[in-house]
């Protein structure tokens, strides 16, 4: 069958990205689907890591959180802390592990990671802690620039994002970016990853397909 011209685009988009990223010291791959995604994903990752996550739809989506936990993974699950200072406790202890999951609120085209983070536990993990970090992004989280990644972070990811908590934050009620200083502010940290230190501890996967928010 032949492929799409949106299909056209992405690949070589991606193509584009992949380099970039490769040129940073990050792992990068590309994979057109989520099913070829959830493939490269778990041949990244050894059958004895510990594994842990942030909060990531994209995931979810492709398969990988539920796999881990069917097929056998020692996995810390924070969803599973009966009460906050459990679930708490369980964060911590995935910044101590071996491979963590992740996805990005937007890549640059020139190969950088933008995130934006109300605990710290998600960027803190990208950034220190755990052997290795898988990112599995979709296509449609690639912008331009780090100035748009920043942009897409706050004004595209985090609207949504909030919608899944009971948070008590503007954009919760409006739907849009208000830039406030809300005690509940999923926008507490604004990290850009410029390059993997040490090189290859991120490992990048891209999927040709429109995947989280």
């Amino acid at each position: 069958m032949a492929q799409t011209p949106v299909q056209i685009r992405n690949d070589k988009l991606a193509e584009k990205v992949v380099k970039a990223l490769n040129s940073r010291h990050f792992e990068a791959y590309y994979c057109p689907t989520k099913e070829a995604a959830l493939e490269k994903a778990l041949s990244l990752i050894p059958k004895t890591d510990v594994v842990a996550w942030g909060g990531s739809e994209t995931i979810k989506q492709i398969g990988l959180w539920q796999y881990v936990i069917d097929n056998g993974y020692t996995v810390i699950n924070r969803d599973l802390g009966k009460s906050p200072e459990e679930r708490t406790e369980l964060m911590r202890k995935a910044l101590t592990c071996d491979t963590f999951l992740m996805s990005s609120n937007a890549i640059s085209e020139d190969g950088q990671l933008v995130n934006v983070d109300g605990n710290g536990n998600r960027v803190a993990a990208l950034i220190f802690g755990p052997k290795q970090v898988i990112v599995i992004a979709g296509i449609n989280k690639v912008v331009k620039s780090v100035e748009d990644a920043v942009v897409r972070a706050r004004t595209i990811a985090a609207p949504i994002n909030v919608q899944r908590y009971e948070t008590k934050t503007p954009c919760n009620v409006t739907g849009t970016c208000e830039d406030c200083i809300s005690p509940d502010c999923i926008c507490a940290n604004v990290v850009t990853t410029r390059i993997s230190r040490p090189a290859k501890k991120v490992k990048v996967i891209l999927v040709g397909e429109s995947l989280g928010f």
